[in-house]
């Protein structure tokens, strides 16, 4: 063989055990969920969630830390919404129910982002309408603002004549566990069963 095919050959060759030294020995990722995410986020995921100070259905004043107390999957909407609010809660609740079955205990919550019009007993019927295990919070404008804020969530009220107006609002759902946070998001596209088996997956991971 040609000194030249020779030479090439050799760096192939110590170039491939390279790579594949790099992949089997080289730096791992910090990530403890990186087997788990289909998603990223700009800057980080420290990005999105936080603390949050809302009212649940009795009319109690709750924080994030009352709230998240298990795995908890988190949606902003609002109960007057005609169609995207309930089919993204109740597919919530169903990707909840399918992680039941395998064992782990999730927590569906459901944020109002319409205070004017999702008191606390109305916000609570809806959440206990879609699921026994939801829970609705809703509470003072400020309140709402902060807590959307913390989770990067967009609504913007119509123009309306009267109290029949519909809210613009971003769909997404969050999978907060309570001691890592905010790990992962869900777009309405996702189906009870995915949702649930890379809920599951964040689960084990953490």
């Amino acid at each position: 063989m040609p000194r030249l095919a020779l030479l090439s050959a050799s760096v192939a060759v110590l170039a491939l055990m390279g790579g594949i030294w790099y992949a089997t020995m080289g730096p791992k990722s910090d990530d403890q969920f990186a087997d788990c995410r289909a998603t990223a986020i700009a800057g980080g995921n420290d990005q999105i969630g936080g603390p949050f100070e809302l009212v649940n259905a009795q009319g109690e004043t709750v924080t994030d830390k009352d709230v998240i107390t298990e795995p908890s999957l988190v949606y902003f909407g609002y109960t007057f919404c005609p169609d995207v609010c309930p089919f993204d809660a109740v597919r919530n609740a169903d990707a909840v129910d399918l992680l039941a079955e395998k064992g782990y205990s999730v927590t569906p919550v459901f944020i109002s982002i319409d205070p004017d019009r999702d008191t606390p007993e109305v916000v609570g019927a809806f959440a206990g309408n879609v699921s026994d295990k939801m829970i609705g919070l809703t509470g003072s404008p400020e309140q709402v603002k902060a807590a959307s804020q913390a989770y990067r969530t967009y609504y913007k009220k119509q123009d309306a004549e009267d109290d029949y107006y519909l809210v613009d609002h971003s769909t997404f759902t969050y999978l907060v566990l309570p001691e890592q946070g905010f790990v992962e998001y869900f777009r309405r596209e996702v189906t009870p069963e995915q949702m649930a088996e890379r809920a599951a997956c964040f689960i084990d991971a953490s």
